[in-house]
């Protein structure tokens, strides 16, 4: 299978279309600098991908035109951005693929996307009929798994942010149906929503949601390449296999163990430059922010990466443990792991 040399990302409206918005924000304007970090941390961490952006600017480009970037460009995926609008209680992600809405409430949402083409020439675009979305769908049967891959660890890293897990669906999306690669649709939270609107309208948590999205990409990456980090592999001098386990090896109550590195008052960007392209974590504890690298059944492990990292210049490494999502005395750790 082919690596990924294409990404393109697509922040939702612009320009004389501001898509949904909140009582001091709108859609436009959110999914710009959310889709802006993520392609800045893709181009950091992989500079052999060209990533293209549907726009940079607060400019309208048309649906078939945002589409008609990633099919001549030859993409490998399409990451669509978006911001939902619904009922004030209304809250949480949902990512989208291609296909038949399941709820009225999903109809809906991609209606409401779609009605962009209010701004342009609608005799452009076909009627999106259950029957022309099931076609499509068959014809473009050979990326549904991708992405429904690649959604599944969007939502994966979204639920690590505690943000409420709405789950991947399937719409009618005009967007997702002129494309010919792996695509995505992120509905990122409702606007609509007092308290969501003030977190997707932060700098710092429009920089925790892009760092999401870009670990969903890191781990598609590697399963769509099928590369093995574990084989002859360094990050910043450190070999890989020092990194311990993947998430995906944990059982959910499971003990393990993390080197922390940085505690910050603020969010910090993962893809920084001060982490050294290392697959860094983040998790909050005490109204503070915290950064680990490492995943380990043993404590011995965890010290000898420490012990790396260390001599890399983080010389206030120290080994926490974990029970599940919840931090738990070092100690007490050791002893459930020896038991």
């Amino acid at each position: 299978m082919k690596g990924i040399k294409t990404v393109v990302i697509d922040a939702g409206h612009g320009g004389k279309d501001p898509g949904c918005h909140g009582k001091h924000s709108n859609e436009k304007t959110v999914t710009l600098n959310i889709a802006l970090k993520l392609g800045k941390a893709i181009e950091k961490s992989f500079p052999d991908i060209n990533v293209i952006y549907t726009r940079k600017t607060d400019v309208f480009v048309e649906l078939n035109e945002r589409a008609a970037i990633a099919n001549k460009n030859n993409a490998d995926l399409f990451i669509c951005i978006h911001a939902n609008s619904g009922p004030e209680a209304a809250f949480g992600a949902e990512t989208y693929v291609l296909g038949l809405h399941r709820t009225e409430a999903q109809r809906k949402i991609a209606e409401r996307e779609n009605s962009v083409i209010e701004f342009e020439n609608a005799d452009d675009y076909e009627e999106l009929t259950a029957d022309a979305i099931i076609a499509r769908s068959l014809q473009l049967s050979v990326y549904l798994d991708h992405s429904i891959n690649l959604a599944v660890k969007i939502q994966d890293e979204f639920e690590k942010l505690k943000r409420h897990n709405r789950g991947v669906r399937q719409a009618g999306f005009l967007v997702l149906y002129k494309t010919t690669m792996p695509s995505v649709l992120i509905e990122t939270g409702f606007l609509t929503n007092p308290k969501e609107e003030n977190f997707l309208a932060d700098t710092a948590s429009q920089t925790l949601m892009a760092s999401s999205l870009f670990e969903a990409f890191k781990k598609y990456k590697v399963e769509y390449e099928g590369a093995d980090l574990s084989v002859n592999s360094t990050i910043n001098g450190i070999d890989t296999t020092l990194y311990g386990l993947e998430e995906a090896e944990v059982k959910k109550e499971e003990v393990i163990f993390k080197v922390q590195i940085e505690t910050s008052e603020t969010p910090l960007d993962v893809t920084a430059e001060r982490f050294q392209n290392m697959p860094v974590k983040m998790y909050q504890s005490g109204g503070l922010y915290k950064y680990t690298v490492g995943l380990f059944r043993d404590i011995d492990s965890a010290n000898k990466l420490k012990a790396e990292l260390r001599k890399k210049g983080f010389e206030h490494a120290f080994v926490v443990a974990f029970q599940g999502s919840e931090r738990i005395d070092l100690n007490k750790a050791i002893k459930l792991v020896e038991n």
